[in-house]
């Protein structure tokens, strides 16, 4: 059974407990918060589709049109969660719709990087910003 006091004491973790400790803190507790964006939903899965284009304008373009299909199909998918990346590095995943957020609580469904204003879900949609 390891001591206590001997529990992970890399550099910054050793530092950071007697910087608390110095502050009058203490005790066994987390040193680092918790993250303070709510987590993924249980049960929240995504998918990869696969395809050929000429080139990243081409690949965008047709990737939007299957995200926007594929929503008309399937309503409960999130759309804003629509990302591309080239096959082979997921690293560099960019995402397709903008997604800022609106005075009511909806979110942009235009392309990323759109310029204008931003446009509600749906025909009618609320648009607000700073348009052209």
């Amino acid at each position: 059974m390891r001591d206590r006091s001997m529990r992970d004491n890399r550099p910054a973790y050793w530092r950071q407990r007697r910087v608390v400790a110095a502050l009058g803190g203490g005790g066994d507790g987390p040193l680092v918060a918790p993250p303070v964006a709510a987590g993924r939903p249980e049960g929240w899965f995504t998918v990869h589709l696969g395809f050929t284009a000429p080139g990243p304008a081409v690949a965008r373009e047709r990737a939007v049109g299957y995200a926007e299909a594929l929503s008309l199909l399937c309503p409960e998918l999130a759309l804003g969660a629509s990302a591309l990346s080239p096959a082979d590095a997921w690293h560099r995943a960019e995402r397709l719709f903008c997604g800022a957020p609106g005075p009511d609580g909806e979110r942009c469904a235009d392309v990323a990087g759109h310029p204008g204003f931003h446009h509600a879900p749906g025909p009618g949609g609320l648009g607000w910003g700073d348009g052209d």
